[in-house]
């Protein structure tokens, strides 16, 4: 009897102990299969925004190869060995003006075929990078004065002497170049890392004679900048703007008045500007390295307003066929431009009568003027005079020529200054000071490298992310 009482227990105890371990094999099974399930939708969860990003590179091939309205928007991805594993679903928007695509916002969802609600969203915004990036871009030799202060990227095609205060990177695409007087170069410069040679002065591509620059930032020598390939297309311009005669497109001045001289175009802080035609310019007497002494015929001595017309919000560019004087305070983002296409033997330019602002720093406004052949500060200039926008000299330079004992105080230039000549909007004898501004300020406009007027040319063709951000 107790043989069998104590077989009873123990087929107890088994039974309970059995049940108790299968409890908690079963609770430890379920707690281990809940971890893998946890750990592959933790697995599924990054892979998603792997496909999310994979969307937007997509996206961004479609956009660097002109191609997309070729490229779906939603798309199949594919492990490194081909094996399908998810999608991506993109949206896209333009803003664009004159027909022109300034940026692409692009937002990707992805998401695995195993955890199909497990999902993640990236939005990207493209850009290019415009003309703007650079406070001067220049086609030819130049001397920045010890007065200079240049706060970004400054880059010539020919040789720099940077006597000024430069923060940025000064680059030139020479690695040598011949230093003469007008820069400053007799006698050579050698503590400055010049020599003679054949009784030239042979200096380094970018150097300095003073202790104001950094030359920790001298690059040199780069590959040099295609100039051709940033020319405005201002055909392209006018035939935008010809439809809109007498509004947005202006015809040579004498069509207009046979007395006209020229237009002189005056932004008004509403999103309006006027237009005067110029019926007299006094001469004065000037001197520049292309012409040597002669008249410039810059200030307005008699003109009548023509008209006031609205900037077209869709397309805010204007053009004239005529020489032009511009200034007053610019509303919205607008491209100016003064060429003749008619006649082919004659090149306008641009005369920069006052002073030049926008009605909000905010990024909202933004200029840019193109002239022909020049982009000149005239000999009646303000004492302080401040310009803001991006200046374009094709043909010509910008500048400021000299009138003998014409000296004002300083010139402020908020913006970007792209010329195919030599630039100097102050001229010396010796050490003496004998025209132009005493003081020169440049300043760097961050909302005009991605963001331009219409027409203003890129220096990079193809878009790069300018934001990156999850959204939830």
């Amino acid at each position: 009897m107790l043989n069998k009482n104590s077989r009873g227990i123990i087929t107890t105890y088994a039974l309970v102990f059995g049940a108790i371990f299968l409890i908690l094999f079963a609770g430890f099974l379920g707690f281990v299969l809940l971890q893998l399930k946890q750990a592959s939708q933790r697995a599924a969860w990054n892979e998603s925004l792997h496909i999310a990003e994979a969307g937007i590179n997509y996206w961004r091939w479609c956009l660097n190869n002109d191609v997309e309205d070729q490229c779906e928007t939603e798309k199949e991805y594919t492990d490194p060995a081909g094996n399908p594993i998810g999608k991506f679903s993109l949206q896209v928007s333009s803003q664009a003006n004159c027909g022109q695509t300034v940026s692409k916002d692009i937002v990707s969802t992805g998401w695995t075929y195993q955890f199909p609600n497990i999902k993640r969203r990236v939005g990207v915004l493209y850009g290019r990078t415009s003309v703007g990036k650079y406070s001067y871009l220049i086609n030819d030799n130049v001397w920045a004065g010890s007065d200079r202060e240049i706060r970004e990227p400054y880059h010539s095609n020919g040789g720099i002497r940077m006597d000024g205060e430069n923060q940025s990177l000064v680059s030139s695409a020479q690695e040598e170049w011949v230093c003469t007087d007008s820069f400053g170069c007799s006698p050579c410069p050698t503590d400055a890392g010049c020599r003679i040679e054949d009784s030239q002065c042979i200096c380094p591509g970018v150097f300095t004679a003073t202790d104001n620059s950094n030359p920790d930032l001298f690059d040199f020598p780069v590959p040099s900048f295609d100039f051709d390939g940033i020319t405005v297309d201002l055909a392209q311009i006018k035939s935008l703007t010809q439809p809109y005669l007498e509004q947005y497109y202006w015809p040579p001045v004498t069509d207009l008045d046979s007395d006209g001289k020229g237009y002189h175009v005056k932004f008004v802080n509403n999103g309006t500007f006027e237009v005067w035609i110029i019926t007299d310019l006094q001469p004065t007497w000037a001197y520049n390295l292309e012409d040597g002494w002669h008249y410039d015929y810059f200030i307005i001595g008699d003109e009548y307003l023509y008209g006031t017309y609205s900037i077209d919000p869709d397309c805010s560019a204007i053009f004239v066929e005529d020489n032009l004087w511009v200034d007053g305070e610019v509303k919205g983002k607008v491209t100016i431009v003064s060429a003749d296409l008619i006649d082919p033997g004659k090149d306008t330019s641009v005369v920069l009568s006052g002073n030049i602002n926008y009605t909000t720093l905010d990024g909202s406004d933004g200029f840019a003027v193109v002239g022909q052949k020049d982009v000149l500060i005239p000999p009646d200039s303000p004492d302080t005079m401040e310009l803001r926008g991006i200046f374009i000299a094709q043909k010509g330079h910008f500048g400021r020529n000299h009138y003998p004992w014409n000296i004002k105080s300083k010139l402020e230039i908020y913006g970007s200054v792209v010329s195919n000549g030599r630039v100097g909007t102050k001229w010396s004898s010796g050490s003496i000071i004998i025209s132009g501004y005493l003081k020169r300020e440049n300043y760097f406009d961050s909302h005009l490298v991605y963001f331009p007027p219409p027409f203003v040319p890129y220096v990079e063709s193809d878009f790069k992310i300018l934001n990156w951000q999850e959204i939830e």
